[in-house]
């Protein structure tokens, strides 16, 4: 029998929501969801009696083995290889709650395995790893490899998340994607996309500031910059990064390189000033003067959970788009519109990696999806639109072709 999870609180704070010692699902429907786990391994081929076993089993499943022995590649045919990801994480950095450990990270890594399956069709196994050593992940990694055609990193914290993502690349030979990254920079650069055409303006028409220079902060940055961004900025806790300040690590020194062609300096207020768009993907609150301050026109794309930079109350008096990363406001700017399709793209033509074409294809298929119904919100599909995950896959699949690292 499975051991009763207790309310962490005493007694007395518990009071009439729980007597001691209850199962916590008891009151809250989120445990009740959670108990036992939100997925399970299903079967393909039925076992029905000796002639099923013989074939699934030994002895007919040595024949197929001896053969991708021989034949390497038959594995991507005759296994789940080709069709299953690793949802790899070691608890560093989980949603909003930050470093909770491998454990208390699996309830987010089942979730977001039954999300590539829900909205993808591709197979997912959450791996929580007990080490946050850069070069133990990587080798832990490279060697759970051959069960896995491609690997979602997640929720492991910057900057080693770069250094984790860039070393697995130049080991395998599988799609790496760190989703807290590039899926958010997609997701972003669909929705900022469509914005711009609403208000009849184009992204190289547009200057951009971002606070947050974590990992979702630099990926939105580099992957406006491909697209033709005029010009954007970004802010971490200590004010815009620029070329001119001594305390940068060497991934804002590679951001300062290639961003704030203004020259900006200064705080994230000053820098807003002016300013079409403001990207939040670091918590915090912006004070109202300093939306105020921005261009006529500007949209606000307030990101951080549960609690928005920007409320989108005020985010409307000044701004024309107002985006979140919420369900219960418009324009939701969520990673699962991106993530499954990307993924199942990418497995699709067994891919060698995600390229740069490759996820900017994405947020072009995913900002087509909106199509004539463009308005001010709806800049962005519903991750339940059926149109976004074949979108998604077909632009990744094509994208992966044309840039040579698709094999089939």
């Amino acid at each position: 029998m499975a051991a009763e999870i207790v309310n962490p609180r005493s007694d007395s704070e518990a009071g009439t929501e729980q007597e001691a010692g209850e199962p916590l699902d008891s009151f809250d429907p989120a445990f009740a969801l959670h108990r036992g786990g939100k997925m399970a391994v299903q079967a393909t081929v039925p076992i029905r009696d000796k002639d099923d076993l013989s074939l699934a089993y030994t002895p007919g499943v040595a024949k197929v083995c001896s053969a991708i022995a021989e034949q390497p590649d038959l594995v991507h045919d005759y296994t789940w290889k080709s069709s299953v990801v690793a949802v790899v994480t070691d608890g560093t950095a989980v949603l909003g709650l930050g470093d909770i450990g491998p454990e208390a990270s699996l309830p987010v890594m089942e979730g977001k395995a039954i999300l590539f399956k829900q909205f993808g069709g591709v197979d997912a196994v959450p791996i929580a790893l007990d080490c946050t050593d850069a070069d133990e992940i990587v080798e832990t990694v490279v060697r759970l490899a051959p069960s896995f055609g491609g690997v979602n990193l997640e929720d492991i914290s910057a900057p080693r998340c770069f250094e984790i993502e860039r070393k697995l690349q130049e080991r395998l030979d599988i799609p790496i994607f760190h989703d807290d990254q590039h899926g958010t920079a997609v997701v972003t650069l669909a929705a900022l996309r469509n914005a711009a055409r609403l208000s009849g303006r184009t992204l190289g028409e547009l200057r951009a500031v971002i606070s947050g220079a974590g990992a979702a902060g630099v990926a939105i940055a580099k992957m406006l910059v491909e697209a033709g961004i005029g010009d954007v900025a970004v802010a971490d806790r200590k004010g815009v990064v620029s070329a001119d300040r001594d305390d940068l690590t060497p991934v804002k020194r590679e951001l300062a390189s290639f961003t704030n062609k203004a020259g900006l300096s200064g705080t994230l207020e000053a820098a807003l000033s002016g300013a079409d768009v403001f990207i939040g993907v670091s918590g915090g609150t912006v004070p109202e003067p300093a939306v105020a301050s921005m261009a006529e026109g500007a949209f606000v794309f307030a990101m951080a959970n549960p609690n928005p930079e920007v409320h989108p109350e005020v985010a409307h008096k000044y701004a024309a788009v107002v985006a979140t990363g919420r369900s219960d406001f418009p324009n939701q700017i969520n990673n699962v519109l991106a993530f499954p399709g990307i993924f199942a793209g990418a497995l699709q033509v067994r891919a060698s990696r995600i390229t740069e074409g490759m996820k900017l294809a994405a947020a072009e298929a995913l900002a087509s999806v909106v199509g004539d119904d463009l308005a001010a919100d709806y800049v962005i599909p519903s991750p339940f639109d059926e149109r976004v995950a074949p979108a998604v896959t077909a632009a990744v699949a094509a994208a992966a072709r044309a840039e040579g690292v698709a094999r089939r």
